[in-house]
């Protein structure tokens, strides 16, 4: 039996309103600023209480959550850079923060695959004292209760490698304690500690508090830096740096200080989805004004030198953002 020409009409009309209502249904459920990504959880290595990384992971992932609908970024803290890049590299974590030296110096299990998505900020290394201590030089450190940073710490790494360069075994010629910012700034108030080292971007809060509570001050390292590449497996990853005068305005009394900095990396490996990593990558460019009025550090993350992520290449997502941002 013939159809009626006005039922085979609606059957179309049908047709095309369920086309348009499955392609709104597409349209709604794919990102509609960027490459579609997998929703579930990702875990990203931060830091110790109370340091920059920890508080940097916290505040990225608040952008994370409203940039990218469906991913839970669960954040962990860590011992620091020598213990996130271990993560990565074998799956405990998908995403974390670490200083380059401490990246380079890794050969443990999947090494090969590590990537980054940006070039961060630097970390200056500081070695902290009472203002009354006569302690003005690494040298100085020998027979004194020094705090070096927790064991798979970037900043015991680097403290390690200062330590030799300044001729001191820290085994034998002073009392190591291997604790963090978290815990360091409370023992050299209350005496249980003459030194502690820390690594981070500036200004960093826990010594900025510390400085409430004590008179303190910041030693100088810059005589060390060109002796670092002898003890450093022929790394170069640091640089000659100096402290402004500003940067802890109640501890360095106007004056800057001679130091060393190291770049930090966002990390991950080729395992992560391209398109996750590309709009990650993205976020951290786009949230730097916003982290950066809480996390001064943040403030130097750079679309120009955010592809120097030397030793490790770009993940190929981070490459798509980076080309699509290219002028």
């Amino acid at each position: 039996m013939e159809i009626p020409h006005i039922d085979r009409r609606r059957a179309v009309q049908a047709a095309f309103a369920a086309a348009a209502a499955l392609a709104l249904l597409v349209w709604w459920l794919l990102p509609a600023d960027g490459p579609s990504y997998p929703k579930g959880p990702v875990a990203f290595s931060t830091g110790v209480r109370n340091g920059v990384y920890d508080t940097y992971g916290k505040l990225l992932r608040t952008r994370l959550d409203k940039d990218l609908p469906g991913v839970r970024v669960e954040l962990m803290p860590s011992q620091g850079s020598v213990d996130n890049v271990k993560r990565v590299a074998t799956g405990k974590a998908d995403f974390a923060i670490a200083a380059a030296d401490a990246v380079a110096s890794y050969h443990g299990p999947g090494a090969s695959r590590l990537r980054a998505c940006a070039r961060l900020y630097d970390d200056y290394m500081q070695l902290v004292v009472p203002a009354d201590s006569p302690i003005a030089s690494v040298k100085d450190l020998r027979g004194k209760r020094v705090g070096i940073g927790q064991k798979d710490s970037g900043v015991n790494l680097i403290t390690g490698r200062l330590l030799l360069a300044a001729g001191l075994d820290k085994a034998k010629d002073l009392h190591a304690e291997t604790v963090g910012i978290n815990d360091a700034p409370r023992m050299l108030k209350n005496g249980e500690l003459d030194a502690f080292f820390w690594s981070g971007g500036l200004p960093t809060k826990a010594v900025t508090d510390l400085a409430q509570d004590m008179d303190i001050k910041l030693v100088q390292l810059g005589d060390l830096v060109d002796k670092l590449p002898a003890v450093s497996d022929g790394q170069n990853f640091y640089r000659s740096a100096v402290m402004p005068a500003d940067a802890y305005e109640d501890i360095q009394g106007g004056k800057a200080v001679r130091t060393l900095a190291v770049a930090n990396l966002l990390v991950t490996t080729d395992r992560a989805d391209a398109g996750l990593v590309e709009r990650i990558t993205r976020t951290v460019i786009d949230s730097r004004d916003g982290i950066g009025a809480l996390v001064h550090a943040a403030q130097l993350v750079d679309l120009r030198t955010a592809v120097f992520t030397d030793p490790l290449e770009l993940h190929e997502g981070a490459v798509r953002y980076y080309r699509s941002v290219k002028p």
